[in-house]
């Protein structure tokens, strides 16, 4: 995840408790200041060469959760196979777009709809 994302879930969604315990999480920032706890990895590096890293090493799928920047920069690579897309119930009028426009299309394939605490999380796989 992108250090935003960090801070939303820290300061606003999850406070004094980390949602993700158990699961080694990298977050990628350009923040030095930030120290690594037993399952926090703050990193610098470019998000596509860490998940093909992680991709040859032993462990289950890779979840990227949220961060439109790192997002964009996976997808530029083909290096996502399922997206789950939740749309909260909230009408902004602006703010960052999830995908950046591209000359490239991505065909999905809906996989499965979650409904909870009034979220609508959508799934698709790739075609």
């Amino acid at each position: 995840m992108g250090k935003i994302t960090y801070e939303q879930i820290t300061k606003e969604l999850s406070l004094g408790r980390w949602p993700y315990s158990g699961a080694i999480t990298y977050v990628f920032t350009h923040d030095v200041s930030m120290t690594d706890t037993m399952d926090i990895k703050f990193t610098n590096a470019n998000p596509c060469q860490l998940v093909n890293k992680l991709k040859t090493e032993i462990g289950k799928n890779i979840w990227i959760c949220g961060g439109a920047d790192v997002i964009n920069q996976l997808m530029k690579e083909d290096l996502i196979d399922i997206f789950h897309i939740s749309i909260i119930p909230v009408i902004l009028g602006g703010g960052t777009k999830l995908f950046e426009e591209t000359d490239d299309m991505i065909n999905l394939e809906l996989v499965n709809i979650l409904n909870y605490n009034g979220i609508v999380e959508v799934v698709y796989e790739r075609r």
